[in-house]
């Protein structure tokens, strides 16, 4: 039976003890050919792969001597012996590419400026974890999440947004997307297969929810937030401090209705900390913390890619969460928890977050003064983005405008689920673009805005 041997530079050759000198040399041929040898690397000496597969130098001297004379190997003097280009492994294809070229500006929603990413607090905060943080840290540790990011956010949450969090009841997960699909899956296991969503809402967490095994029905949105008295599942997710993606605040009366409903209710808190008006909105959680699912996350305040968000619990979810969470298999990387954790608790994710604020503050101003004083917009009170309304004709000839002026930008029926209250306009996130790239991206969309209006 053939067996892999390996040596002592991870050389995996397909070889049976004892098949000679041609069976070894078609073992590395084979090697070559397939990519696990590859052009230009340095092949194992002579010495070396004798000794791991117990046989005699100069066997493998003579293999290598027909190799090399074969164009697979190549040699020189004072060198080591590498593999040739003759036996490069296949190329595949070239990557398949969509016709048109990636637009130039970006104002899509929901995505923060990479530019902003704090490179040396977080670096710095690294260097602090790796060196301060005992070795047994870094195992497989609580599937829940490192306990020093649970206790740093659960003092946080309490002074930031008012969430009533003890980390006993915090899971750590991979987004606001994991924590849908654990969520669905815990409820579902429970009993409750109904969710609801606000309409408009993100169609991929609507999607993420029936994939958990949720029926999935839409309650329609108006100018005081969710329409609470259509409601009629047990339970539902809501954006009730800026409604993504109309940005409209839950109204007082909605937010006591809602809590009073019975339902679960999933507060997502994408945005919380880029508040811009002087009046705060609080966690809808601090109403009912054995009702409300509090659920934040690093997305908008760091990066997407660092895939960190939480939640706060009610304790009867706790354990059904968690057992969600450990079928899962997926976890944010436990390093990372650690380094925001110590963001957090010296202060520097704070200081962070009120230069972000500072800046979409910025971006925002200079976008509602360079818009025509007759086009009306909403949700600027907070977050990364707001909504241009405009007649669902004219929201029709959008894509083909922003393509005339490379521009990304997203159209507000995207968002839509029912007819009966849908409404045309275009969701401006003034959060995508670099800032450099920001004065360029206010350009293009007022070129578009002029086509769609003037």
């Amino acid at each position: 039976m053939t067996r892999s041997w390996t040596s002592s530079v991870d050389a995996h050759l397909d070889w049976t003890p004892g098949g000679g000198r041609a069976e070894l040399a078609d073992a590395v041929r084979a090697a070559i050919r397939d990519g696990r040898w590859r052009p230009g690397a340095v092949v194992p000496s002579t010495r070396a792969l004798a000794h791991d597969l117990g046989i005699a130098r100069g066997t493998v001297t003579r293999v290598y001597t027909d190799l090399t004379a074969e164009g697979y190997l190549s040699t020189s003097q004072g060198a080591p012996t590498r593999v040739a280009t003759a036996g490069a492994e296949p190329r595949s294809g070239p990557p398949v590419t969509s016709a048109g070229r990636e637009p130039r500006w970006n104002l899509m929603p929901g995505r923060p400026d990479p530019s902003l990413f704090p490179r040396e607090a977080w670096l710095a905060a690294t260097k602090r974890v790796v060196q301060r943080t005992p070795n047994e840290t870094f195992g497989y540790g609580d599937p829940a999440g490192a306990p020093a990011l649970r206790e740093a956010l659960a003092i946080y949450l309490g002074r930031s947004r008012g969430v009533r969090a003890d980390p006993a009841r915090i899971v750590v997960c991979a987004g606001f997307t994991q924590a849908v699909a654990l969520l669905g899956r815990a409820l579902r296991d429970l009993g409750s297969t109904r969710m609801a969503f606000e309409d408009p809402s993100f169609h991929m967490f609507r999607d993420i929810a029936a994939a958990a095994g949720q029926h999935v029905v839409v309650v329609p949105v108006d100018d005081d937030g969710l329409r609470v008295s259509e409601l009629d599942s047990p339970a539902v997710v809501v954006t009730p401090a800026h409604q993504s993606p109309l940005g409209v605040t839950m109204a007082p009366a909605r937010r006591t209705a809602l809590v009073r409903s019975g339902a679960i209710v999933v507060e997502d808190d994408y945005d919380g900390e880029f508040r811009f008006d002087r009046q705060q909105v609080g966690a809808l959680q601090a109403l009912a913390p054995e009702q409300v699912v509090y659920t934040g996350t690093a997305s908008k305040t760091l990066a997407p890619s660092l895939r960190l968000a939480w939640m706060v619990l009610p304790r009867a979810l706790v354990d059904p969460v968690s057992e969600a969470l450990l079928s899962s298999g997926a976890r944010p990387s436990a390093l990372d928890q650690l380094v925001l954790a110590d963001l957090i608790s010296s202060g520097a994710y704070d200081r962070h977050v009120r230069r972000c604020r500072l800046e979409y503050r910025s971006r925002r101003d200079r976008l509602v003064a360079a818009l025509p004083r007759d086009l009306p917009v909403r949700g600027i009170s907070a977050g990364l983005h707001l909504v241009l309304p405009l007649p669902l004709a004219a929201e029709a000839h959008v894509p083909a405008a922003a393509a005339r002026h490379s521009l990304a930008i997203q159209p507000l029926s995207r968002f839509w689920v029912g007819p009966a209250h849908r409404e045309g306009g275009v969701v401006v996130g003034y959060g995508a673009s670099t800032r450099h790239a920001f004065g360029g991206a206010l350009a293009a969309l007022l070129a578009v805005v002029h086509e769609l209006t003037g």
